[in-house]
């Protein structure tokens, strides 16, 4: 089995916006980071020993898309931000996909949010630019694999 950034299928929908963040976009090296915000579970231990496991309901989580700094994705990323920032009705409306067609894995997160502008690096060699999304709701399936014939 192989894997390639190549298979990778990625899109951001919002107010003002709709791009490409999957193969073609200039995504940096790093490439697209998909983290969930807490553990899904709570162990509180009683004072004779016994356990209870607490299910956190939460599947909220944090996108990181780390773009190469000529990549035309980062102006795009930019004025949705200030279109977006402008706006509380315009705020947490973002959809991220992620999608790798070799192998399965499908990742939607709904009720995105940017995190902070990307910090700006001019240095000897272009740098990237990292933006960051609070994500309300991820949900991900991962495939089982490459098909064969």
């Amino acid at each position: 089995m192989t894997y390639s950034f190549l298979d990778i299928v990625a899109a951001i929908a919002g107010p003002g916006l709709v791009a490409n963040i999957g193969a073609g976009a200039a995504i940096a090296e790093e490439g697209i980071s998909i983290k969930p915000t807490g553990d899904k579970n709570i162990m509180t231990e009683g004072a004779d020993g016994q356990v209870q496991h607490n299910l956190i309901a939460s599947d909220s989580g944090q996108i990181s898309i780390k773009v190469l700094k000529t990549s035309p994705v980062n102006a795009l990323l930019m004025l949705a931000y200030q279109f977006q920032s402008s706006s509380s009705a315009l705020w947490g409306m973002n959809t991220i996909t992620v999608n790798n067609v070799t192998t399965g894995d499908y990742t939607v997160a709904q009720k995105c949010a940017f995190k902070i502008k990307p910090e700006l690096v001019y240095a000897k060699e272009g740098a990237m630019n990292e933006w960051l999304f609070d994500c309300g709701k991820i949900d991900t399936i991962l495939g089982v694999g490459a098909l064969t014939n």
